[in-house]
């Protein structure tokens, strides 16, 4: 039997698109294992399968996804609320510094919810960022100026368009109340972060549009390298801001008023 021949590959992104399919590339690797546990058609890991894997706990069953999210959060922290704090300094526009602000405010306050809910669950919390997170914080220190503007709202938007897709995913599939809780968290804080970084102006909506496109999937990624390492519920280092040593969260919007006969 003659072979296949091959498929022709895809363009490459012109102009700001490069920049941000990049990012999308490394995100898609970065986020695959809490995707794959997602209930999906076609091959992957099921329902019950997924059950079976769960860890019995006072607060509902745990599962993959749920432990994987409990990370993902501390993770999230560890590289933005220090590109807050950069913001805040580098930022050539008040709106820029504005969204620095409320990425320290929102993540000081996250990850204080995420160490209190992994200490109750017992799990264990990586205290470094990812090397890939490591290389998004170096690319926003070599920046200047307007660039550095708008590779700070779009690095950003990103990430968190991504992440916000995720907490809906784990807040409606969960049976642990302590995750539970922690999505809403996470919700509303990764809502407010993307309202203040398209209020800077800088962000590129169509390369956005581009990247959250179905192509297939993050599974063309695979997974990105070794997990982080973790440490025990009792040694997890705080994330400390040092513009200020905490921030609070204004409260949840309260629900409409029930209709009337």
């Amino acid at each position: 039997m003659r072979p296949r021949p091959p498929v022709p590959g895809r363009g490459v992104l012109s102009g700001t698109g490069i920049i941000v399919g990049g990012l999308a590339a490394t995100l898609a690797a970065l986020f695959f294992p809490l995707w794959s546990y997602a209930d999906r058609s076609g091959p992957g890991v099921s329902a019950d399968t997924l059950s079976s894997r769960s860890v019995a706990t006072p607060y509902g069953p745990l599962s993959p996804q749920d432990r994987d999210f409990v990370t993902k959060v501390r993770l999230a922290g560890l590289w933005e609320l220090p590109a807050g704090e950069q913001a805040q300094r580098k930022g050539t526009t008040r709106a820029v510094r504005t969204a620095g602000e409320h990425l320290v405010r929102g993540h000081t306050f996250l990850d204080e919810r995420v160490r209190d809910v992994a200490a109750r669950l017992g799990l264990g919390l990586p205290n470094e960022p990812t090397a890939q997170q490591r290389k998004w914080l170096a690319g926003l220190s070599a920046a200047r100026g307007e660039e550095y503007d708008r590779t700070f709202a779009n690095t950003l938007r990103l990430a968190h368009g991504r992440v916000f897709s995720l907490v809906a995913q784990v807040r409606v599939s969960t049976q642990n109340s302590l995750v539970r809780a922690l999505a809403d968290d996470a919700n509303t804080t990764v809502l407010d972060h993307i309202e203040v970084l398209e209020a800077t102006g800088f962000v590129d909506f169509a390369a956005l549009a581009r990247e959250s496109a179905p192509s297939g999937g993050p599974s063309a990624a695979g997974p990105a390298g070794d997990p982080p390492a973790t440490a025990g519920p009792g040694d997890v280092i705080p994330v400390a801001p040092s513009v200020s040593p905490s921030y609070p969260m204004p409260p949840a919007a309260s629900s409409p008023p029930p209709s009337g006969p």
